[in-house]
């Protein structure tokens, strides 16, 4: 048995991509998905309504219309709709790589000018999607390895965060909301590893079910946003209007530059954690797929989307790869989208249970990054490519001010831990050559004979 297929046969998958689970099973297992990436969806709309001032109703409608095009272009990603979609597990959403330059549109354009930019900018990623080929050629083990334990490890601090009662909580590090953290995280702990079936592959879903209602009568879970939200909501094809805007187009397109390297990583990691092969094709129908959810998320009334890496840790986890039950998370979350009092329970989860599955979810996808540099041979060079690359990217996501000082340009290009990580890792691996061991080993030899 070759290595590659002994790391794989480790972890036997219950549901691989292409199974089709029962329709019970889907909409469980797709709840997951969606707590898992529910927080993201809705707090990027939250700032950005917050930042440029947004009446009540039109927040509102925003944060239906995200969830409404995450829906939308999960589906897509996850069915393919011909050259459109990788085909695999992996759930869309808006993302806060785009949060500075929508706010810097939206203050001057407002939000017609952020749907315009939104637009353009997704066909630049369509075009981009037809580049991937030489892409890949960049992408061997050491940087996919790599990137992907980056995307584990900088999405631990917000799992820190959660765990402790949400950053800039009033009670953050209280006793009672890390109390709670450790019993999700002991329950999904305990239920994946001595469960057996649906139990073990909903383990993530029954300990934040059990979180949340724990949370109920200690006060943690706020209801006021699910009784003031309306029981349906259904957003209009460019409501607010569209205004196309060079300049505006300009500051969206680093963003989505970044956002196209993160995908390619995150779908690298979909496929390690599916034991799927994602050729240079599959991953362009999966940055296609981005392009066409941002134009999706645009019409509607929302902002960019992209592929959501917390995601894979729910695969690594449950051991369920199945696209099928991302296809059901995004007509679940299309659902949701035209119900803003369901949305509202779900984005009320407390934030300490949050904490309990994050601080698992995201360490396994660390450790599936470190399993794929585990067959990468560590030399010199090898190991200076992950070190530096590690640590400029968790240098960034531990001090962010360290790149305040940037033009504006290149600070949005390095403001994430994965874009800067990755950008490291892709230059390294180019620059720096493999020392020719065997010559060094002769010369050696031919000392030691004289």
């Amino acid at each position: 048995m070759k290595k590659e297929e002994m790391c794989q046969s480790e972890i036997n998958l219950t549901y691989e991509v292409e199974d089709n689970p029962s329709l019970f099973k889907k909409i469980l297992f797709g709840f997951q998905h969606i707590f898992a990436a529910f927080g993201g969806i809705v707090v990027v709309p939250l700032v950005l309504s917050s930042a440029l001032g947004f009446d009540g109703k039109t927040t509102t409608a925003v944060i239906s219309a995200s969830i409404l095009a995450a829906g939308l272009a999960t589906i897509v990603q996850a069915r393919g709709v011909g050259p459109v979609g990788s085909k695999t597990a992996c759930i869309m959403g808006t993302d806060f790589t785009f949060v500075s330059p929508a706010i810097s549109v939206g203050s001057v354009l407002g939000l017609p000018g952020i749907i315009g930019a939104t637009i353009l900018g997704a066909i630049f990623e369509i075009v981009l999607s037809y580049f991937i080929r030489p892409l890949m050629k960049v992408f061997p083990p050491i940087v996919t390895g790599t990137v992907v334990c980056l995307i584990g490890l900088t999405l631990l601090p917000v799992s820190i965060d959660w765990a402790a009662g949400g950053y800039g909580a009033a009670d953050y590090g209280s006793m009672k909301n890390i109390s709670i953290t450790m019993l999700v995280l002991i329950l999904t702990l305990v239920l994946n590893n001595y469960g057996k079936g649906m139990v073990s592959s909903a383990s993530i879903l029954i300990g934040m079910i059990v979180g949340y209602i724990v949370c109920i009568p200690l006060g943690l879970v706020d209801f006021t946003a699910v009784q003031e939200a309306s029981w349906l909501s259904v957003p209009n094809i460019f409501e607010y209007g569209v205004v196309f805007d060079f300049k505006a187009l300009l500051a969206f397109i680093p963003a989505y530059f970044v956002t196209t390297i993160e995908t390619v990583g995150c779908l690298k990691a979909v496929g390690e954690a599916s034991h799927t092969n994602m050729d240079d094709k599959r991953i362009g129908s999966g940055v296609l797929a981005d392009g066409v959810g941002s134009i999706i998320g645009g019409a509607v009334g929302a902002f960019p989307n992209t592929s959501f890496s917390q995601n894979v840790g729910v695969i690594s986890l449950t051991k369920v790869a199945s696209r099928h039950v991302a296809v059901m998370a995004g007509i679940l979350m299309v659902t949701l989208g035209f119900l803003p009092k369901l949305a509202a329970l779900i984005s009320g989860i407390p934030q300490p249970v949050l904490g309990g599955v994050g601080i698992v979810m995201f360490g396994t996808v660390a450790a599936a990054g470190i399993k794929t540099l585990s067959r990468v041979k560590l030399t010199e060079r090898n190991l200076l490519i992950i070190a530096t690359s590690i640590g400029l990217g968790l240098g960034v996501t531990f001090r962010p001010d360290v790149i305040a000082q940037l033009p504006e340009g290149l600070k949005m290009i390095f403001a994430s831990g994965i874009s800067t990580g990755t950008i490291t890792a892709l230059v390294l691996n180019l620059v720096l050559k493999e020392k020719n061991i065997k010559t060094e080993e002769n010369i050696k030899e031919l000392g030691e004979a004289i």
